[in-house]
């Protein structure tokens, strides 16, 4: 269905380069949760998608006005370029939650004693360890970002952005302030997930607005195998990044036989034909799966832990295991977990006989489902959906001449300022100046006695 109002340009890459997969992970030859690849491959998908033709084009057509820039927020900030060139708010719409890597650019880095960065495994309440090894990711990351890939991004930036003002007979903006400049993010988040640190009023939590409501109606013939499923269903899916084909062999034939031994129906999303499986597992190459979750009979969900799907289950109140492979699936998995209404499996050889006890604890466990149906109702418990809150603030931002209102000012306060370095240097100071005012008195005096004394003398 074509509209009026919308344009869309092709810029799709594919880099066989740049796909991992399930084994390669297991097998130790795709580096997990790498701060300084997850940097370069921000700095890479700048440098692809700039590169492209038809983007090239359209950005060189100097009659092109917008009334906002809403981008993906992903290790780089290349983009508020954009907002600059149309002169217009910028709004980043974050995949993840409110890690302090997004809310240093509206307000300031999150204290690491009590918030975790998206790659991490650490929940709060924090030991000792995990407070040193928060604080140690903050550093690291923002020594490699500041003395590696700043100064490429600033390259990209005047490469890309430097033609483009000039063909409007502007000059390019100072790129260490035009990122500080966004009006809002959109987080795909919600309160109802814990661990929620403070932020700023142009951070808004929108997690969910993904989610049809009512959703689709599923193909009949999934309709009827989940309607006739007496003991329930299994539904597992590793997400449309990572494939379940791409599982070892000897780990497929493990999975069977653990689902061989249920009563329940086990629908798996397995991108290829998959003979000899069991009679009660549906194999399936393309899922539904919000359609699939809603049905009153899915009694569990198998997943990898990322958000989206995250956030599904707890719509829906469906309970999770997680086998996080990569990035924030393994916080999100462990928030899950720490809530009771997941568990995490670790993603390894011994997964099959991990999953068959995380499975039966599940089902005869009933504090999973009830947990999962609390939280689900806090996350159901808001005024508006979060689509229509995400569209109100997107509007709210364009009326108001990019929200300066709802800015922090924490964002622009000198460092100095901020940490009250200049009253501590006044204290010093007047500390200095006591002592030196003091000795001097002091010295003086004595100086003075000992001349008295030798006046006697």
């Amino acid at each position: 269905m074509s509209r009026v109002n919308l344009e869309e340009i092709n810029v799709g890459v594919e880099n066989s380069a740049m796909e991992f997969t399930i084994q390669s992970v297991m097998d130790n030859d795709t580096p997990v949760n790498d701060y300084k690849m997850m940097q370069e491959f921000g700095i890479w998908t700048v440098d692809v998608l700039f590169r492209n033709e038809n983007l090239k084009r359209f950005l060189s057509d100097v009659n092109q006005n917008f009334d906002a820039v809403i981008v993906d927020l992903y290790e780089s900030e290349i983009y508020s370029g954009l907002a600059a060139l149309y002169d217009c708010p910028m709004i980043w719409v974050y995949s993840m939650g409110a890690h302090w890597q997004p809310l240093r650019l509206i307000d300031e880095p999150t204290n690491p004693a009590y918030t975790t960065d998206y790659l991490s495994k650490n929940v709060f309440p924090s030991s000792f360890q995990q407070r040193v090894e928060e604080l140690w990711a903050q550093i690291r990351w923002t020594w490699y970002k500041c003395t590696n890939t700043l100064p490429k991004e600033k390259q990209l930036y005047q490469n890309f952005f430097g033609p483009l003002f000039e063909r409007r007979g502007r000059s390019l903006p100072d790129y260490e302030e035009l990122i500080y400049n966004a009006s809002l993010i959109l987080a795909n988040d919600h309160h109802s997930f814990g661990n929620t640190p403070k932020t700023p009023q142009n951070f808004k939590f929108v997690g969910g607005q993904h989610i049809e409501n009512p959703v689709k109606p599923l193909p009949l013939e999934l309709q009827t195998l989940m309607d006739n499923a007496k003991h329930g269903v299994i539904y597992f899916s590793m997400g449309s990044t990572w494939t379940s084909k791409s599982f070892p062999k000897t780990i497929i034939e493990g999975l069977l036989e653990v689902f061989r031994e249920l009563n329940q129906t086990v629908i798996w999303k397995f991108e290829e034909d998959l003979p000899n499986s069991p009679s009660n597992v549906k194999i399936v190459k393309w899922a539904p799966q919000q359609s699939i979750l809603a049905h009153p009979n899915c009694v569990l969900f198998i997943s990898h832990g990322g958000l989206l799907s995250s956030t599904e289950s707890v719509h829906f109140g469906v309970p999770v295991i997680g086998i996080p492979i990569y990035h924030d699936q393994f916080i999100n998995t462990q928030k899950a977990a720490a809530k009771r209404y997941a568990i995490l499996v670790p993603l390894n050889y011994d997964m099959p006989d991990n999953l068959r006890i995380a499975i039966h604890t599940m089902l005869h466990d009933p504090v999973y489902k009830q947990k999962v149906e609390e939280l689900s109702n806090i996350y159901h418990d808001r005024p508006v959906s979060p689509a229509k809150e995400a569209v109100h603030w997107i509007e709210h931002v364009i009326r108001t001449n990019g929200a300066p209102h709802l800015r922090s000012p924490a964002l622009h306060m000198p460092f100095y300022q901020k940490f009250y370095l200049d009253l501590l240097a006044l204290i010093v100071a007047f500390i200095l100046v006591l002592y030196k005012t003091t000795a001097f008195v002091a010295k003086a005096s004595n100086t003075k006695r000992v001349l008295q004394k030798g006046k006697k003398n």
